[in-house]
């Protein structure tokens, strides 16, 4: 890992650190909502938006966090700004998926490290998962679907934020007993639900490959994918389109899941191509949502994604 930049900020933030000083006789009791303490937290920027959901979760208002990847994007292809690749490059931590997910994103992510940024990334701190479907190989970057998966990140996000120069160590420890509890108390739960769905009916047709740790975890089978590949960059043939119909005919799929982020024409030209009575339901797959919209933080995405799977399945 790359070596810790020291947390320094420019003469206008010292200045003001020194004003705040004058007037209130201890830096330390400027209230958290103001401009001079805004500036001193830590700086941590997170590429996707389940991520930044995390990191929040642990580190509360004791550092700012960036979280590039906006709600309903597609991890795969979003892109930043000028402004947003500059912060990363003077961020005091990035945390990043990795695992080859954030495709558009990889050049700033080597470009702040490069500069001496740490960088986490998630997709190490998992049991990584290789593809097992014909169309698709390699490691798997869609861990999250797993939530004890998860609970290693937390894990790793509690050493790595602790080290940084402000946070403090038993606030961030607290923090992240709590949320790894949930998880794991999520995780109990999920098994349970998708434990009482027959076997028989335990089988998931998606956009893309997305649902291998879920499927690994909970006793799944994936039959296939209407895009090829492990990415939504991928485009289907018509005989992939084929192969793939009659083996949703095979199997007798009652229902193709599609991404909430994603359009969902290529499920419905599926949907007709298997010439069968087979309806398309979506999930929240690679991406949180705006607030109100079924799944602004994870454990909401991973609640939502049972209830729909469960509601289909069953």
């Amino acid at each position: 890992m790359s070596a810790r930049r020291p947390a320094i900020r420019a003469g206008a933030a010292v200045a003001a650190g020194a004003l705040a000083i004058v007037l209130a006789g201890c830096a330390v009791t400027a209230p958290a909502s103001t401009g001079a303490a805004e500036s001193e937290r830590p700086q941590v920027v997170v590429t996707t938006n389940i991520l930044g959901d995390v990191v929040d979760e642990l580190v509360g208002e004791q550092a700012e966090v960036m979280t590039l990847m906006r709600p309903n994007a597609d991890p795969h292809s979003f892109e930043i700004s000028a402004q947003e690749a500059a912060a990363m490059e003077s961020a005091d931590l990035i945390v990043a998926n990795g695992l080859g997910l954030e495709e558009g994103l990889a050049q700033h992510v080597e470009a702040a490290a490069a500069a001496g940024v740490p960088i986490l990334e998630a997709g190490e701190q998992v049991d990584v998962l290789e593809y097992s479907s014909e169309d698709a190989s390699g490691a798997d970057p869609h861990f999250w679907t797993d939530p004890t998966q998860m609970v290693a990140v937390v894990e790793a996000l509690r050493a790595e934020l602790g080290a940084i120069d402000g946070i403090d160590a038993t606030a961030l420890d607290a923090a992240a007993d709590a949320y790894a509890g949930t998880l794991t108390e999520l995780d109990a739960d999920l098994a349970a639900r998708f434990g009482a769905i027959d076997p028989a009916h335990r089988a998931l047709v998606t956009n893309h490959h997305v649902f291998g740790y879920l499927a690994e975890r909970y006793g799944f089978r994936i039959i296939g994918a209407i895009v090829p590949g492990g990415t939504t960059l991928a485009a289907p043939s018509a005989s992939d389109l084929a192969d793939l119909a009659g083996a949703v005919e095979e199997a007798g799929v009652p229902v193709i899941f599609a991404e909430s982020s994603q359009p969902d024409r290529l499920v419905q030209v599926l949907a007709e191509e298997a010439g069968i009575d087979v309806r398309v339901e979506t999930l929240f797959t690679e991406s949180l949502t705006g607030p109100g919209e079924g799944a602004e933080t994870y454990v909401q995405m991973l609640e939502a994604n049972a209830d729909r799977i469960e509601a289909a399945l069953r």
